[in-house]
């Protein structure tokens, strides 16, 4: 039996062939400790959609993982990702109204020039993490928030050790560096959100403005406020980061499909979409059952948890020709990089757009960049990307 919590030794590095075998082997496949995996397409799509049987709420599972009352607890039991309607119905309203097309095609320039900033400082042997992957989203959401410039320094590192602590399985120190960054991030917003509401920005631009204002159904409480603030900031980090570096790795790893890219670059948009499906940033999501279920054969209690592999479903061959090739031109490319159904992730258009931006500027200036020594991968289950991408990035086009 596959065990989550106990995976194969190769497992944070390559995950891939284990997902191969569980699609055509275990496609469901129950746990030691009761909960459920699920890794089929067809299924994934089933359970996203129905918000029925299938719950984001994961109070029951938190709370021994957490510990009742805790910070991690009132974070993780409070943002948009782990609520049903009426919270996550209410937060999504005023997010979604934030990132309409309009305005993202206002934050496009400024993206742009982020980008092209950091590729003028770049240096000759960078990291493509630390020195540019990492960068670009914690610099777009600060903007996004308009977080002081001076002020961003600790966001990165409160997002990983947040984030860290949805593993399936924690040591203490990884539990109370979870538990101290949202003390630190909760104290730090309700100093920013006190200077907000003394001096509100725009709300067509301000997202923290706008979250404090809320809409015609209301504002939201305090404690919602501020956790879902530190949400946006660790969807947006988290995500980006590994879609930006998982795809330079794979483009480098792949010269025919980087050739193609370059010779035709109106191809990006379909190659941010294979890698979005093809090395997912965001690998597995979780629902619970509220009534008894069967999935596949399988019979399944009321109050099971799912753990949703979204990395598998993407592999899956009754949905993709060639599933491990790295296709470029795909289509269709029904992958569920972003979760579906009323969950589906609220940045994804602003999340593509970055990538979009990020690999196509990173290829037209260095199409020579080569990775160099050794990667370090993430080592995270439910995240994958890189920690570290050492790489040369030989001579600038046009010097």
């Amino acid at each position: 039996m596959f065990d989550l919590s106990h995976p194969p030794v190769d497992f944070l590095e390559n995950p891939f062939p284990h997902y191969d075998r569980l699609l055509a082997e275990a496609p469901v496949c129950p746990q030691p400790d009761g909960s459920v995996l699920v890794s089929r397409h067809a299924d994934l799509n089933a359970i996203y959609r129905d918000t029925g049987l299938y719950i984001s709420d994961k109070k029951q599972a938190f709370a021994p993982k957490f510990g009742p009352g805790s910070p991690l607890y009132e974070h993780h039991t409070t943002s948009l990702v782990f609520n049903d309607p009426p919270l996550h119905t209410r937060v999504r309203r005023i997010m979604t109204s934030a990132l309409t097309p309009k305005a993202l095609a206002r934050m496009e320039p400024g993206l742009i020039a982020t980008v092209d900033t950091l590729l003028d400082s770049m240096p000759e042997n960078p990291d493509l993490v630390e020195d540019f992957a990492s960068t670009i989203p914690i610099q777009i959401i600060g903007n996004l928030l308009d977080v002081p410039m001076a002020e961003r320094a600790p966001l990165r590192d409160w997002s990983l050790a947040i984030l860290g602590a949805l593993e399936p399985t924690l040591t203490d120190a990884q539990l109370e560096r979870g538990h101290a960054a949202v003390r630190d991030f909760k104290a730090y917003l309700q100093d920013l959100i006190a200077r907000r509401r003394a001096a509100p920005g725009d709300p067509e631009t301000d997202v923290l403005t706008r979250l404090i204002k809320g809409d015609d159904t209301g504002r939201l409480t305090e404690v919602e406020l501020i956790q879902n603030c530190i949400f946006i900031l660790n969807a947006g980090h988290e995500t980006t980061t590994n879609l930006i570096g998982n795809g330079l790795a794979l483009l480098h790893d792949h010269p025919d499909q980087k050739r193609r890219l370059m010779d035709d670059p109106a191809l990006i948009d379909t190659a941010v979409e294979e890698v979005l499906r093809l090395r997912s940033p965001n690998q597995f999501g979780n629902r619970e059952t509220t009534a008894p279920v069967e999935i596949g054969g399988h019979a399944i209690p009321a109050g099971t948890n799912l753990h949703l592999c979204i990395g598998a479903a993407n592999r899956d061959p009754a949905v993709f020709d060639a599933p491990g090739t790295f296709d470029i031109a795909r289509r269709p490319n029904r992958h569920l990089a972003f979760a579906g159904g009323p969950h589906v992730c609220v940045g994804l258009t602003l999340a593509r757009m970055e990538g979009r931006i990020a690999i196509a500027r990173f290829l037209r200036r260095y199409p020579g960049y080569a990775l160099t020594g050794d990667r370090v991968p993430g080592g995270r289950i439910r995240f994958h990307g890189y920690r570290h991408l050492p790489a040369r990035l030989g001579k600038a086009r046009g010097q």
